[in-house]
This record gives structure tokens, C-alpha cells and sequence, in this order.
């Protein structure tokens, strides 16, 4: 029977097997420190060929969900503690499966490490960031445009800090912001906050790069908590 995503289109066989476990693990069916089952019976469990599997039960291994030893059974790593960036990338397509807590912790670290990037960009090109906030005068009152908006900047401040890992850093959150952040800008509050802090950041500019940190720090913590406040009204 062909396997399908939940938007249609048939999953390759490597694609459904990382599914199947990664759905598994995020879910609690194999919580940290359980083993898997054997590859006979997982990849007959799955679907998929044994070779099939091997290669995603090694490939997830890379990024820090298990732990595979030869001639023992496979674990389930405690991630939070085993995972890197690669692993974040992943769990970025499983935005169901995410703890309660994850968003917080995700916008508390941007609050520690985003106001940087912005401090090192405003002293190295205050004209080019000054250029890009000049579009928001003509910036479409819809999710998906604030999301789109905000991101670029966000990413502006890393490529301008002309610090590469800051580049990769933020690359790592792409998908997971695209998703969380058309739900945060589907809220007027959202857009209202981030349209007025687009025109503080434009004279916090003509101040200098400390007042754009100091800004953009003040922003993260604002937005972590509008978060909170809209994040309360989905329907449970």
C-alpha cells in the first residue's frame, strides 16, 4: 500500500520510515531510553525494506534520536540532550508533536542572540537595514506578508553581522518560524506590535548600534509574551 503525507503526495520510502519513527518518538509511543524494535520487525512493522531502514535508523542516529550500537538493541535518546541543529531542522516538520514549553525556550533564545546579530549588522551596514525598513510603508496587512517581512530581517541582521554561524544559526529555524509565524501574525496584535517596532528600529538607527540592540532585545521579550497572551485562544 503506497504511503501518503498529509498533503497527498506519496512518500518515498526513506521519508516514511523517518515518519513512522520520528512520529513515534515525538508522540511518547517510544519515549527516551526505549528500545526500538528489531529491524525484521520494524521494517515489516514500517513497510519498508530492511536496508531501507537501516539507512534512516543511521541518518536519525547522526542527528542525535538514537543511539546505535553493534550487536545491541537501537535506543531512543534523551534528544533535548543529544541533538543539534539538524535534529531543531527536523523537528521543525513535526510542529504537532511539539513539547508545551518548546516555543518559549525557542523565543527566549532568540532574545539572547538576535539583538547581537542586530548590534554587529547596525555597525557594519546601517544604510542597508535603514533601506529594507523602508519597505514597510508599503508592507500588505496580512499574515503571511508580516511573516515573510519579519524573517528577512531577522536574517538581515545575521548576514549583515558578517558572521556566517549567525547565517546558519538562524537557517535552522526557517521552517519553524514560516509556520509559527503566520499564526503569531494572524493576530492583529501581532502585526500592530511589529509595524510600530519597524518604526522604532528606523530611528534607533540614527542613534546608533547599542539603541538597536537595546530595541531589538526589548522586542524579543515583548513578542515572547504576546506570544503567551495569543497562544492562549487556540481552541484546546
Amino acid at each position: 500500500m503506497t504511503q501518503t503525507k498529509k498533503n497527498n503526495l506519496p512518500f518515498r520510502p526513506k521519508e516514511h520510515a523517518e515518519d513512522y519513527i520520528l512520529t513515534h518518538i515525538l508522540s511518547g509511543a517510544y519515549p527516551p531510553g526505549s528500545v526500538l524494535p528489531g529491524e525484521r520487525v520494524l521494517s515489516e512493522e514500517i513497510g519498508v525494506t530492511r536496508p531501507t531502514l537501516r539507512e534512516t535508523l543511521h541518518r536519525l542516529a547522526g542527528e542525535g534520536w538514537l543511539t546505535i550500537k553493534q550487536g545491541k538493541p537501537t535506543t531512543v535518546n534523551d534528544y533535548w540532550n543529544t541533538g543539534g541543529l539538524g535534529l531543531l531542522n527536523t523537528m521543525a516538520r513535526y510542529g504537532e508533536y511539539l513539547p508545551q514549553n518548546f516555543i518559549s525556550y525557542l523565543l527566549d533564545a532568540r532574545a539572547a542572540v538576535l539583538p547581537s546579530m542586530a548590534f554587529q549588522a547596525a555597525t557594519n551596514s546601517p544604510e542597508v537595514i535603514s533601506g529594507v525598513l523602508e519597505r514597510t510603508s508599503s508592507l500588505k496587512n496580512t499574515a503571511k506578508a508580516y511573516t515573510r517581512f519579519d524573517w528577512e530581517l531577522q536574517k538581515l541582521f545575521a548576514r549583515e553581522s558578517k558572521n556566517p554561524l549567525a547565517v546558519m544559526l538562524l537557517n535552522s529555524f526557517e521552517v519553524m518560524y514560516l509556520a509559527l509565524g503566520q499564526f503569531y501574525f494572524s493576530h492583529q496584535k501581532g502585526k500592530q506590535t511589529s509595524a510600530g517596532y519597524y518604526e522604532l528600529l528606523k530611528a534607533a538607527l540614527q542613534i546608533g548600534p547599542r539603541e538597536v540592540a537595546s530595541l531589538v532585545r526589548a522586542e524579543m521579550i515583548k513578542a515572547r509574551e504576546i506570544w503567551s497572551e495569543i497562544n492562549d485562544l487556540k481552541p484546546s
